[in-house]
C-alpha cells in the first residue's frame, strides 16, 4: 500500500495497514511491538511516571507512589473511580489515566526491570 501526503485520510490509511499488519502477527511480536511503542511514547505522558528505585520502578501516578498496576487491578475487581479517588486523594479527577494510558505504561513495566 502506497501512502498518500500528510492529512487526515493518510492518517487513516496507516491506521489501517498497521491493522493488517498485526492481523499477520504472533503474540509474541505484539508484545515486543508494544514494548516498543511504550519505549517511544515515554515521554509523552506526563500523569504517569517510571523512576528506578521508587515502587521497584514500576510506573506510577506521577508526584505519588501509587503504582499504576494497583489502580488497574482495583478497576479489574470493581472498584469504581469515585471510590478510588476518596482512598487516594492526591489524585484528581481531571488527571485521572485514561485506559489507552495505563495499558501503555502497563507494557512498560517489562522494559523497566
Amino acid at each position: 500500500m502506497v501512502l498518500s501526503g500528510g492529512g487526515k485520510e493518510s492518517a487513516v490509511n496507516k491506521i489501517e495497514e498497521a491493522d493488517s499488519l498485526l492481523s499477520h502477527m504472533t503474540r509474541g511480536e505484539k508484545a515486543q511491538l508494544l514494548q516498543r511503542l511504550a519505549r517511544d511514547l515515554r515521554d509523552a505522558f506526563p500523569g504517569i511516571d517510571s523512576i528506578p528505585g521508587v515502587c521497584g520502578g514500576d510506573p506510577c501516578i506521577v508526584r505519588t507512589r501509587i503504582p499504576v498496576w494497583v489502580l488497574v487491578q482495583a478497576r479489574r475487581l470493581g472498584t469504581s473511580e469515585a471510590d478510588l479517588l476518596r482512598s487516594y486523594p492526591s489524585l484528581r479527577a481531571k488527571t485521572w489515566p485514561t485506559p489507552g494510558l495505563i495499558i501503555v505504561h502497563i507494557g512498560m513495566r517489562s522494559t523497566n526491570k
